[in-house]
């Protein structure tokens, strides 16, 4: 199984650069309006209509090839993806996912004097210098705290 997979998976390497090599050798549809009219060389290696039978059948079969492998490796990959779950993804779905136990609440610890926000103009006492430090008057939000120039 893994040889063909790794089999298909070239084969569509190899035919999508095959087609990008083809696509870019192409002419454009405005290229033979051009020429109709007298400007630029109509000539090519294959001939005014020759080359563009060739080389659009050789893409279409290269297009053929390439969408053939991409619905190979998606098949491949889905039966491998079934065979290593044992089920398809909506039976997955369907199941309830476990519960898990919930841990025991703890309530919040209880807010200390210490841990209080002063308001303006009252004064806080450090712990370890014992001197009171005066808390500024002015306490903006927002554009206030923004020093101005």
């Amino acid at each position: 199984m893994n040889f063909v997979l790794n089999l298909v998976l070239v084969l569509q390497i190899l035919s999508a650069l095959g087609m990008i090599g083809l696509i870019l050798m192409q002419h454009g549809k405005g290229a033979d309006m051009g020429a109709a009219f007298g400007s630029g060389s109509s000539g090519s290696l294959f001939g005014a209509s020759g080359s563009a039978n060739f080389l659009s059948r050789s893409t279409a079969a290269l297009a053929v090839v390439f969408f053939t492998c991409t619905l190979a490796l998606a098949y491949f990959g889905f039966s491998i993806q079934v065979e290593s779950t044992g089920g398809s993804v909506l039976e997955r779905a369907a199941a309830p996912a476990p519960a898990e136990p919930a841990a025991p609440a703890t309530p919040p610890p209880a807010a200390s004097a210490a841990d209080a926000i002063p308001a303006a103009g009252d004064t806080v006492a450090p712990a370890a210098t014992g001197a009171e430090v005066p808390v500024p008057a002015s306490q903006g939000t927002g554009p206030a705290q923004i020093p101005g120039q």
